[in-house]
Formats: structure tokens, C-alpha cells, sequence
């Protein structure tokens, strides 16, 4: 019989654990604190209350049902936050604003810098603000400088 790859062992092992970090009273990171899930029928969206996270779901969710609400509210979180900070990174610095989009690659930098847009880890929004803007103001220090070079069909006008 053949021995069964240490690797997929690893990956069947972690699975129900991972799972069982869904569940009411669960803890979140978010902005570099920990805030915690309270499943709330009586809310219609997501809705951050202090350190508390109400989603609206049935107490018998499942983790699956828990972990995509929680995921999707963070999603939306990062998405917004991560908007306004660059906002005011570049206004502060006389520049324009760059497209963003959230990144859900499991192995990559906070943010790759591509020629007008910042691709930025969604679980970013983990980290406390004052990282947040650290690694946004290094992502901005690194876009390409749009030259604005005389009009070459000026002169033929």
C-alpha cells in the first residue's frame, strides 16, 4: 500500500479545524483589533456596532453561511477603506488617483503596483490603520510619474 502524501494529510487536518473559527462569538481581526460575531435575525445587512460584527443570520448558521458573511462585509470594509486612505494619500501629495482593486491571491504582498492601478490583499483590512497607510504610501511612492510632455502636433496646427 502506498503511503499517503504528507501533503494532503496536512490539508484533510486543517479543514475541520478552520471551520470550527466560524461560529457566534467568534473573533474577527479587523483595523488591527479583534471584534467579534453575534448572528442577529433581526438585522437586515452586516452591521459593525462597537467591537461587535451583527450578521444577519439564524443562530444555527453553518460556519460555511458565517465565514461568507464575515468575508463579505470585510470585503466591502477593505474595499472602502482602502479607497478613502488613498484618497487622501494622493491629494495629499498633488497626485491623481489610481484605480484599485482587491486581490484575493493567497500568496502575495499586500499590494502589487501596476502602471495605474494598486491591486491591494483584501485582508489587508486586518492590519491597524497606521500599517494600512504605510504600505498604501509605499504602493503610491511606486506608481510611474505620468510625464506631461509638450503636444507633438501642437506645431503643426
Amino acid at each position: 500500500m502506498k503511503a499517503r502524501d504528507p501533503q494532503l494529510a496536512l490539508r484533510f487536518e486543517v479543514a475541520p479545524k478552520s471551520a470550527a473559527r466560524w461560529h457566534n462569538g467568534a473573533a474577527l481581526a479587523y483595523l488591527g483589533v479583534q471584534i467579534t460575531l453575534q448572528l442577529d435575525t433581526d438585522r437586515k445587512q452586516a452591521v459593525l456596532d462597537g467591537a461587535v460584527l451583527h450578521l444577519p443570520l439564524p443562530p444555527d448558521a453553518s460556519a460555511r453561511q458565517v465565514q461568507d458573511a464575515a468575508e463579505a462585509w470585510q470585503r466591502r470594509e477593505a474595499a472602502r477603506v482602502l479607497k478613502e486612505v488613498t484618497a487622501r494619500l494622493t491629494d495629499a501629495i498633488g497626485r491623481s488617483m489610481p484605480a484599485l482593486a482587491l486581490s484575493f491571491a493567497a500568496r502575495s504582498g499586500w499590494i502589487q503596483v501596476e502602471v495605474d492601478t494598486l491591486r491591494c490583499n483584501w485582508h489587508l483590512i486586518e492590519q491597524p490603520m497606521d500599517s494600512i497607510e504605510q504600505v498604501l504610501d509605499r504602493a503610491i511612492a511606486a506608481l510611474p510619474r505620468s510625464t506631461r510632455g509638450d503636444d507633438l502636433f501642437a506645431a503643426c496646427a
